[in-house]
Protein backbone atom coordinates (compact mmCIF):
# COMPACT_ATOMS: atom_id res chain seq x y z
CA UNK A 1 0.00 0.00 0.00
CA UNK A 2 1.25 3.54 -0.84
CA UNK A 3 1.84 5.58 2.40
CA UNK A 4 3.33 9.51 2.24
CA UNK A 5 4.60 10.97 5.10
CA UNK A 6 5.29 15.44 5.18
CA UNK A 7 8.00 16.68 6.87
CA UNK A 8 9.71 19.99 7.05
CA UNK A 9 7.22 22.36 8.38
CA UNK A 10 7.05 24.95 10.94
CA UNK A 11 7.52 28.63 12.01
CA UNK A 12 8.87 30.96 9.34
CA UNK A 13 8.91 34.63 9.39
CA UNK A 14 7.66 36.42 6.32
CA UNK A 15 9.99 36.54 3.24
CA UNK A 16 11.66 33.44 5.04
CA UNK A 17 11.88 30.02 3.33
CA UNK A 18 10.95 26.26 4.54
CA UNK A 19 11.32 23.00 2.42
CA UNK A 20 8.76 20.75 2.73
CA UNK A 21 9.32 17.09 2.09
CA UNK A 22 7.05 14.04 1.10
CA UNK A 23 8.49 10.50 1.20
CA UNK A 24 6.73 8.01 -0.43
CA UNK A 25 6.46 4.07 0.55
CA UNK A 26 5.64 1.67 -2.22
CA UNK A 27 6.99 0.84 -5.96
CA UNK A 28 6.94 2.92 -8.82
CA UNK A 29 6.85 6.08 -7.66
CA UNK A 30 7.86 7.28 -10.75
CA UNK A 31 4.32 6.25 -12.34
CA UNK A 32 2.94 8.49 -9.52
CA UNK A 33 2.19 12.53 -10.56
CA UNK A 34 2.53 14.14 -7.30
CA UNK A 35 0.68 17.24 -5.79
CA UNK A 36 0.76 19.47 -3.11
CA UNK A 37 -2.27 20.83 -1.69
CA UNK A 38 -2.82 23.17 1.35
CA UNK A 39 -5.78 24.09 4.12
CA UNK A 40 -6.09 26.53 6.75
CA UNK A 41 -8.76 26.35 9.12
CA UNK A 42 -11.98 27.68 8.17
CA UNK A 43 -11.16 27.14 4.07
CA UNK A 44 -11.24 24.94 2.00
CA UNK A 45 -8.67 22.52 0.86
CA UNK A 46 -6.39 24.73 -1.87
CA UNK A 47 -4.33 23.19 -4.90
CA UNK A 48 -0.68 24.18 -4.61
CA UNK A 49 1.55 22.48 -7.15
CA UNK A 50 1.84 19.41 -8.92
CA UNK A 51 4.34 17.92 -10.79
CA UNK A 52 3.82 15.22 -13.68
CA UNK A 53 4.08 11.39 -13.81
CA UNK A 54 5.13 11.68 -17.40
CA UNK A 55 7.19 14.48 -18.51
CA UNK A 56 7.80 16.22 -15.45
CA UNK A 57 6.14 19.08 -16.25
CA UNK A 58 4.59 21.06 -12.97
CA UNK A 59 1.95 23.62 -12.34
CA UNK A 60 1.63 26.29 -9.62
CA UNK A 61 -1.64 28.09 -8.65
CA UNK A 62 -1.24 31.96 -9.02
CA UNK A 63 -0.85 32.58 -5.62
CA UNK A 64 2.56 30.88 -5.20
CA UNK A 65 4.11 31.02 -8.80
CA UNK A 66 7.25 32.28 -8.80
CA UNK A 67 7.81 31.74 -5.18
CA UNK A 68 6.90 28.09 -4.68
CA UNK A 69 9.11 25.28 -6.49
CA UNK A 70 7.78 21.38 -6.68
CA UNK A 71 10.25 18.77 -7.48
CA UNK A 72 10.96 15.31 -7.55
CA UNK A 73 13.55 12.99 -6.89
CA UNK A 74 12.53 9.79 -8.29
CA UNK A 75 15.55 7.81 -7.00
CA UNK A 76 14.66 8.76 -3.25
CA UNK A 77 11.08 8.46 -3.94
CA UNK A 78 10.76 11.94 -2.28
CA UNK A 79 9.02 14.77 -3.73
CA UNK A 80 9.60 18.50 -2.40
CA UNK A 81 8.29 22.00 -2.38
CA UNK A 82 10.62 24.64 -2.07
CA UNK A 83 8.46 27.50 -0.30
CA UNK A 84 10.41 31.03 -0.65
CA UNK A 85 9.32 34.51 0.11
CA UNK A 86 6.83 33.07 2.29
CA UNK A 87 3.62 35.35 3.53
CA UNK A 88 1.44 35.07 6.88
CA UNK A 89 -1.24 33.83 4.02
CA UNK A 90 0.52 31.01 3.24
CA UNK A 91 -0.27 29.12 6.68
CA UNK A 92 -1.81 26.59 6.57
CA UNK A 93 -1.32 22.38 6.81
CA UNK A 94 0.43 21.18 3.92
CA UNK A 95 -0.94 18.19 2.36
CA UNK A 96 1.14 15.54 -0.45
CA UNK A 97 -0.63 13.58 -2.43
CA UNK A 98 -0.06 10.76 -5.27
CA UNK A 99 -2.50 9.49 -8.50
CA UNK A 100 -1.37 7.29 -11.65
CA UNK A 101 -4.49 8.36 -12.92
CA UNK A 102 -3.36 11.70 -14.14
CA UNK A 103 -0.88 13.50 -15.72
CA UNK A 104 -1.85 16.99 -14.84
CA UNK A 105 -4.03 16.75 -11.55
CA UNK A 106 -4.72 20.13 -9.74
CA UNK A 107 -7.76 19.06 -8.16
CA UNK A 108 -8.30 17.17 -5.00
CA UNK A 109 -10.45 14.35 -6.23
CA UNK A 110 -8.19 13.30 -8.53
CA UNK A 111 -5.66 11.58 -6.14
CA UNK A 112 -6.15 8.42 -4.76
CA UNK A 113 -3.15 8.87 -1.55
CA UNK A 114 -3.01 11.81 1.18
CA UNK A 115 -0.25 12.22 3.68
CA UNK A 116 -0.99 13.11 7.34
CA UNK A 117 0.12 17.21 6.50
CA UNK A 118 2.56 19.30 7.98
CA UNK A 119 1.87 22.61 9.57
CA UNK A 120 3.30 25.40 8.15
CA UNK A 121 3.24 29.26 9.92
CA UNK A 122 4.33 32.15 8.72
CA UNK A 123 4.61 34.99 11.18
CA UNK A 124 4.44 39.10 10.09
Amino acid sequence: QVQLVESGGGLEQAGGSLRLSCAVSGRAFSSYTMGWFRQAPGKEREFVAFVSNSDGNTYYTDSVKGRFTISRDNAKNTVYLQMNSLKPEDTAVYYCAATRRYTRAPYPTMYDYWGQGTQVTVSS
